[in-house]
């Protein structure tokens, strides 16, 4: 499974919710933490930043699948803030994927994406911190 699948699958669990940044990066980190065997990962890099785990690339593929019409990135107009979903053609494909994984697979993906998109920012953040503290190391948030 290559990088885009992964995060259309991802997404697509979800049924066309949004996603902020916060709640991709930190969804992709832990798929690649807790299914990476399954999903033939790890697919990212994630380092330690600002608000823990983080891997540009997960914007970078977004923009992506954004030029490919896959995803929609909604624009705050008074923030600098970007929101996520699929489009209804990278929710096809996104289901496509979760159809060809095991289903045990999919029902931890859908965990996962409704514990992440369920928690605020600061919640989120940290829980990654208490589950994985080396993830901790360039924070800047103290919560």
């Amino acid at each position: 499974m290559g990088n885009r699948d992964l995060v259309l699958a991802a997404m697509a669990v979800s049924k066309g919710a949004l996603h902020s940044p916060v709640q991709m990066q930190k969804l992709l980190f832990l798929l690649d933490r807790k299914l990476s065997k399954e999903l033939d990962g790890p697919h990212f890099n994630f380092e330690p930043y600002d608000y823990g785990p983080f891997d540009r690339d997960v914007y970078d593929i977004l923009d992506v699948l954004a030029d490919s019409g896959l995803v929609e990135i909604i624009k705050s107009p008074s923030m600098r803030l970007r929101k996520y979903r699929t489009t209804s053609a990278g929710q096809v494909v996104g289901e496509s994927v979760l159809s060809s994984l095991d289903p045990e697979v999919v029902q931890t993906i859908t965990r996962l994406s409704n514990i992440v998109r369920s928690l605020s920012f600061a919640d989120l953040v940290s829980a990654i911190y208490k589950a994985y503290p080396e993830m901790k190391a360039n924070s800047v948030f103290q919560g």
